[in-house]
């Protein structure tokens, strides 16, 4: 306002000024009204802007943006306590001698001491400090009326002249943007507001507006006076004379008015910055000990840290560069904060209910607009700032940070996940679009670790696992915990990179439960069409599991149940063995799964084998040319190996051939007679071989081709 409209006015002429301030409030608005939004919402907690985006998008997010934020902050601090010690140094008279050149560095540190020590005590005590600093401001302000309007008068310089700006209209509103910034210093102290709902939306909307207004009067008064030339207007070097010259009293006023203006800007970075790093401390992404608060309430710690950081900023040289990146970085958090409003306008959850409503639209073309000023001020800046909270931001998320709060982010997959459900409800699903949606039955997930990385892969990439824990109703303590069991099975399975959904399951009893829910899984669109179980460790459990298949069969659902006597190796050229019949249709999809897992990196080079029994020469050529005819059609590559029984007992043929395969598909049966004698036969294969899955195919019966299943016909 002081050092920088004069300059304005004599380049651009007063028109443009006028246009200039009012983009530059416009976006200032929109930012405010977003934040207030928001503010409404939610009770705004220690960190201001940090805690609401935080809040909204998420602690990632809010991390990227808030660790910048705080940064600058903090080096606001530096910068302005170094522009309060040159406006005071200016008027050293020169009959004094010239100042030793540690004298600016000397007294800046003075004034970071002297911010930071207040601030540390009272924020109280430096809030009070503001009054007599704003009534300093307006007596300068009047005092600029009166000597202007008491003075030659002309019409409004109209003319851009560009004399001292020739970069043009958008350079000059880039230098003019960051004196409308300030209007978050409030928010920054949203911990210490006594009703932050009420106080944020009034204080921001009021500031914002007052500061409008203030920046038409200026540039009015600036260009009808006639007490200065258009030259000495446009004097990069005039700044604050030009309201000395112009002020009644000039220098008396104005002087005093500058430095306290400066002095407010300081005290406001350094109370928000310790705030942001204190609610950094507190949501865990900075130490513990950051976040210890004075016995009056103050976050002492994160103050005095930020004072050093401050300090150590006045020896780094290069401040008016620097000052670019830092203006830059901070109107990131103007692209955030109208993000966060314009995201929970759009996803529209229920939570959401602000008491002032800002349409999504108006909050976007903010952030588009605070977008554009930082490429304006500095294109390289611009590119840092995405650059730095890019990294932070990928560092954050590597970092599996838990979070004790739900975020919009939730309610973005929900309405991208709506929105996808009901344009593939309205989708008839084609045979070519088949993928595995699978549902896995475990009782404890830390205990079947290696039978859910092979579930894991069939899904990997182009289907879907859900892995289901059943609770009876006698289980109590389960029953009440059952979110925070899906929640901490999910977190198992991150740990182990392992992709899948975790779902705890309310059932009467095991057997029926586990029908009730495979029947039924899955939503419209999208039906789990896969079941998978482990092999039971008891007799009477395999008995009870075919009995349970043997209905699922009617539901159309395909069966696979598998058994892993031995964990899986990193050995690259691993066997899957597939043992094909010709009378039931689980070929298919023993071949599909083959290629499924084949995909896995660990997998890809392992050797299929189709293994097939005749019973005589003649059925065996005629099997290997039906065999060779349906992979092609399948585009499948795999060995064939047609063996004629020649009096031997098939299961005695399929652990004599697949005893050193690394994994076998073999089918599984349908209906329940001689359930005893089949668990038996299944027991003797799933005992002898490293890893068998036993298939069976109930949905996809016209796909492509059979394989051979286990029952008493095979053992002639």
């Amino acid at each position: 306002m002081y050092l920088r409209f004069g300059w304005i006015v004599g380049n651009v002429g007063y028109f443009k000024t006028v246009l200039i301030v009012l983009m530059a409030s416009s976006i200032t608005f929109i930012t405010g009204l977003s934040a207030s939004a928001i503010a409404t919402n939610i009770k705004v907690g220690v960190g201001g802007e940090y805690y609401m985006i935080s809040r909204s998008l998420g602690l990632e997010p809010g991390g990227a943006i808030g660790i910048p934020l705080y940064l600058c902050r903090t080096l606001s601090v530096t910068f302005y306590c170094y522009g309060l010690s040159e406006a005071i140094l200016v008027l050293w008279p020169e009959s004094q001698g010239v100042l030793p050149s540690y004298a600016l560095q000397s007294l800046t540190i003075f004034f970071i001491v002297l911010v930071t020590a207040l601030s540390g005590k009272s924020a109280k005590l430096v809030l009070k400090s503001q009054i007599p600093i704003m009534i300093f401001v307006g007596v300068s302000i009047i005092a600029l009326l009166i000597g202007v309007l008491t003075q030659e008068l002309h019409a409004p310089i109209s003319k851009a002249t560009y004399q001292t700006a020739p970069e043009g209209f958008w350079y000059v509103f880039a230098v003019f943007f960051p004196a409308v910034t300030g209007f978050t210093a409030g928010i920054g102290l949203s911990g210490d507001l006594k009703d932050p709902k009420k106080s944020i939306p009034k204080g921001t909307l009021a500031a914002v507006v007052s500061g409008a207004i203030i920046y038409l009067i200026i540039p009015l008064l600036l260009a009808i006076t006639g007490a200065l030339t258009l030259e000495q207007m446009s004097d990069p070097d005039a700044g604050v004379t030009i309201w000395t010259r112009l002020a009644v009293f000039g220098p008396w006023i104005v002087y005093p008015a500058v430095w306290g203006a400066v002095l407010s800007s300081a005290f406001g970075s350094i109370l928000g910055g310790p705030r942001i790093l204190q609610a950094l401390s507190m949501d865990g992404l900075m130490p513990k000990f950051l976040s210890k608060l004075s016995k009056s309430g103050q976050p002492t710690v994160a103050t005095w840290i930020s004072g050093i950081i401050a300090i150590a900023a006045v020896f780094l040289g290069g401040l008016n560069t620097i000052a670019q990146y830092v203006s830059v970085l901070f109107l990131t958090l103007y692209v955030a904060v109208n993000v966060s409003a314009a995201v929970e306008q759009l996803i529209k959850e229920p939570s959401y209910r602000p008491k002032i409503h800002v349409h999504w639209m108006l909050s976007f073309l903010g952030a588009i607009g605070a977008m554009v000023v930082m490429w304006l001020i500095n294109p390289f800046a611009f590119l840092f700032a995405l650059g730095l909270e890019a990294m932070i931001f990928i560092y954050l998320i590597s970092k599996k940070l838990e979070q004790q709060w739900g975020d919009a982010s939730t309610g973005i997959w929900m309405h991208m996940s709506r929105y996808a459900l009901l344009r593939l409800n309205t989708k008839k699903v084609h045979t070519r679009n088949w993928r595995p949606i699978i549902i896995l039955f475990i009782r404890d997930l830390k205990e079947h670790m290696q039978l859910i990385k092979f579930t894991e892969m069939l899904g990997q990439n182009s289907g879907l696992l859900t892995i289901s824990k059943l609770v009876t109703l006698e289980d109590t303590p389960e029953l009440e915990r059952r979110n925070e069991i899906a929640f901490e099975m999910q977190k198992d399975l991150d740990k182990a990179g392992l992709q899948a959904l975790t779902e705890v399951n309310i059932v009467g009893d095991f057997k029926r439960g586990m029908y009730q829910v495979a029947a039924s899984h899955g939503v419209a669109g999208i039906k789990t069409n896969t079941v998978v179980f482990g092999w039971s460790g008891t007799t009477e459990g395999r008995i009870q599991e075919l009995q349970i298949i043997n209905e699922l069969s009617s539901t159309g659902k395909n069966i696979l149940m598998v058994h892993i006597n031995k964990p899986f190796t990193n050995r690259m050229n691993k066997r899957i063995d597939i043992w094909w019949r010709g009378q039931d249709n689980n070929a298919d999809l023993m071949l599909l799964l083959s290629y499924l897992i084949r995909l896995n990196r660990k997998w890809k080079k392992a050797v299929v084998n189709i293994f097939s029994v005749v019973d005589s020469e003649e059925e065996k050529h005629k099997m290997e040319q039906y065999i060779q005819f349906s992979i092609r059609e399948a585009r499948i590559d795999a060995e064939i190996h047609v063996l004629v029984k020649k009096g031997k007992n098939v299961v005695d043929l399929l652990l004599e051939k697949s005893s050193k395969a690394d994994l076998v598909f073999s089918g599984l049966a349908r209906g329940n007679d001689n359930i005893d004698k089949r668990v038996k036969i299944l027991e003797r294969v799933a005992n002898s071989l490293k890893m068998v899955v036993f298939t069976q195919n109930n949905g996809m019966k016209n796909d492509i081709p059979v394989i051979f299943s286990l029952t008493e016909n095979n053992l002639k």
